[in-house]
């Protein structure tokens, strides 16, 4: 006897319902982890502030001695908001105004980072201006520029006479991975 074979062909693909209980089950994964998330992502914005104020000091540095001029990083605070610029002519001439960065009423703006109010990270300052002299790559006064969290670890960037930069932390912080200030 011969009897007809129902030939089955294997399923390609993923069903609706199969999709949904994955879709499902990544959603209620995200939600937990969430929470846990914000800590990183805040001490990734801190450490990356912190490396863009080295940086653009800098910048700052090299730019007075290859245009042969002074050249300044200014730091304003207005409403909670922090700026700084990196520019040309008299710091009194420039403001914050907003996450865009800042302006300044005189000609040579080289650089400018604005950081909001309501931020994850803001950056405070000792002294309102960096001034750097052309002829001697040096800085007046020496400073101190604090990239600071919401949740309290801070970066300091400790600037030099001769423009050098230290990154540190206050009491050190094993979470930040930088030496005590």
């Amino acid at each position: 006897m011969n009897t007809p074979r129902i030939l089955r062909s294997r399923q390609r693909g993923v069903s609706a319902v199969e999709a949904m209980i994955v879709i499902a089950i990544i959603g209620i994964l995200a939600g937990v982890t969430m929470p846990e998330l914000e800590p990183l992502r805040e001490r990734a914005e801190l450490l990356g502030l912190a490396s863009q104020v080295e940086t653009d000091v800098h910048l700052a540095r090299s730019e007075a001695v290859s245009r042969n001029r002074t050249v300044r990083l200014t730091v304003r605070a207005t409403n909670g908001a922090t700026c700084y610029l990196v520019h040309e002519g008299p710091a009194p001439s420039c403001t914050c105004l907003d996450v865009a960065g800042g302006r300044c009423n005189a000609p040579g703006v080289i650089r400018t980072l604005g950081l909001p109010a309501d931020g994850r990270v803001q950056l405070r300052a000792n002294t309102g201006s960096l001034t750097f002299d052309p002829l001697k790559g040096t800085v007046t006064p020496a400073a101190t520029l604090r990239a600071e969290a919401r949740t309290g670890h801070t970066v300091h960037q400790v600037v030099s006479l001769l423009g050098r930069v230290r990154s540190c932390s206050p009491g050190g912080s094993a979470t930040l991975g930088m030496p005590a200030c």
